[in-house]
C-alpha cells in the first residue's frame, strides 16, 4: 500500500519528559512515547519528524510533526484512537493529509515561543508552566533589555553546543504582556529559527540585567557582541518555555 504523509499538531506538558527528540538510551521522550503508542494502537511503526527539538522540561501547544503511514483510516479516526492511548501529558490536536513534498522543517516563516514569569508565588495548578522569579525586577528595564536581541545577530554568546553551521539568527519581535488570569508576565518571542538554549539564555540574561541596578543594558549588548558563551549570565529554567505556534510559507501547510 502507498504511504500517505500527515502533518500532526501536538501539545504536551514537558515536565516529566527528557525532551522532544528520540534518544538512544532514553524511552521517556515525547517522540518515543508518540511512536510507541502509535504502534500499540495500529500495529504499524512510524517515525515522527518534528519541526523543533524542544529540550527536557519545555512544553508545547503547537509542535508540528510529520508521519508517513499506510493506514487506510480517516483523519478523525486516527486522531481519536491515538489520543485514547496517549498519556494525559501529550495530545495530538490535529492530523491533516499533506502533499508528498511536505516536511515540517522546511518553509518555516515564523516560530512563536512564549516564556512565562511569575513575580509572586504561583498557584499549584500553574507553577509547572512558569519561573517564579524571586528578585526585585524592573519590568520597563526588562522590556528594553530584551530589545537588544531583536534583529539579525550572531547569537554565539546565547546558545549551547558547537554542531551548528552558523549561529546567526533573526528575531522578528519580543513583546511582554501581563496575564492577569495567571498573575504572570508572558514574553512572546518570534523568529524563523532558534539555537539550542537560545531563548532561555536570552531571557535569563535580560532578567539578570533588569533585576540588578548596577548592570546596564549596554553590558548585555557587550556580551552579545563578544560572541562568547562563557559568561556569568544565568539560563532561565525550562519549565517557563512553551512552543506556541509554527507558521509556514505555503498556507496549505499551516
Amino acid at each position: 500500500m502507498a504511504l500517505t504523509k500527515y502533518k500532526c499538531i501536538i501539545a504536551y506538558d514537558g515536565t516529566d519528559y527528557a525532551g522532544w527528540q528520540r534518544q538512544k538510551h532514553c524511552a521517556n521522550t515525547v517522540t518515543q512515547v508518540l511512536e510507541d503508542t502509535f504502534y500499540r494502537v495500529f500495529n504499524e511503526k512510524v517515525m515522527i519528524k518534528g519541526a523543533s527539538r524542544t529540550d527536557s522540561g519545555v512544553h508545547a501547544l503547537g509542535q508540528v510533526a510529520m508521519i508517513e503511514t499506510t493506514l487506510n483510516i480517516s483523519n478523525t479516526g486516527m486522531l481519536t484512537a491515538w489520543n485514547n492511548r496517549l498519556p494525559d501529558a501529550i495530545v495530538v490536536r490535529d492530523i491533516v493529509a499533506m502533499d508528498s513534498d511536505f516536511h515540517p522543517q522546511r518553509n518555516v516563516i515564523e516560530k512563536t515561543y512564549q516564556y512565562h514569569l511569575f513575580l509572586k508565588q504561583p498557584l499549584p495548578l500553574t507553577t509547572r508552566y512558569g519561573w517564579f522569579y524571586r528578585y526585585n525586577l524592573d519590568i520597563n528595564k526588562l522590556k528594553k533589555a530584551l530589545q537588544v536581541f531583536v534583529g539579525t545577530h550572531d547569537f554565539r554568546s546565547f546558545c549551547t553546543g558547537h554542531d551548528m553551521k552558523t549561529t546567526v539568527r533573526t528575531i522578528d519581535s519580543i513583546v511582554i504582556s501581563y496575564q492577569p488570569q495567571f498573575d504572570a508576565y508572558q514574553i512572546d518571542i518570534k523568529g524563523a529559527g532558534f539555537l539550542r538554549y537560545q531563548i532561555r539564555r536570552m531571557v535569563g540574561g535580560a532578567l539578570e540585567v533588569a533585576s540588578r541596578p548596577l548592570l546596564s543594558i549596554d553590558y548585555l549588548q557587550e556580551v552579545l557582541e563578544k560572541k562568547n558563551p562563557e559568561h556569568s549570565l544565568p539560563n532561565a529554567p525550562a519549565r517557563g518555555l512553551v512552543l506556541k505556534e509554527i507558521v509556514y510559507k505555503n498556507k496549505d501547510n499551516q
